[in-house]
């Protein structure tokens, strides 16, 4: 069970502060989520909490970072962008920030490809990309006590250090 100002990951929410535990028969979380523009409180079932999951610890996020230039990109396409945004959204919810930080990277390297062939990515893979990134970034600036800029900076600097090497 969590405790009040612990920090967990809802399925579709991503990371949220818990800011009250009701008890009683319909115990309940009511939780804040961090870093949307306009929060509001959930109230999320106690008897539901096998689909909530801690956040990272802060070796399991400095390892994600050190991972990141070897981290594999995706390889679903689906037959169309509708299927292929669902199956994504499902796995961010369902999977973990590592999962998160791989569709960043799949639809980064993506979105690149197509634009040095001058074609304009699908709407899809914009959103992708910005769910997912949202969803990383705070995941791990909470894990590292630290913010969503500063963990880009420390994603992309990871990225350059792997590039000067190879």
């Amino acid at each position: 069970m969590y405790s009040v100002g612990d920090y967990l990951v809802h399925p579709g929410q991503g990371v949220c502060q818990v800011k009250d535990v009701t008890d009683g028969p319909q115990a309940v979380y009511q939780l804040l989520p961090i870093g949307k523009r306009h929060p509001i409180h959930i109230s999320f079932p106690v008897a539901n909490e096998r689909r909530l999951r801690p956040v990272l610890s802060r070796a399991e996020a400095e390892q994600i970072i050190e991972d990141y230039p070897t981290i594999e990109v995706e390889s679903f396409q689906a037959r169309n962008n509708s299927l292929e945004e669902e199956h994504y959204r499902n796995e961010m919810r369902q999977g973990s920030c590592r999962d998160s930080v791989r569709i960043v990277k799949t639809f980064r390297i993506r979105i690149a490809e197509l634009a040095a062939r001058n074609k304009r990515p699908p709407v899809a893979y914009e959103r992708i990309l910005k769910e997912a990134r949202e969803r990383s970034s705070v995941e791990l600036a909470v894990a590292l006590d630290s913010t969503p800029e500063d963990v880009a900076l420390l994603l992309q600097s990871r990225l350059d250090e792997a590039a000067e090497q190879n």
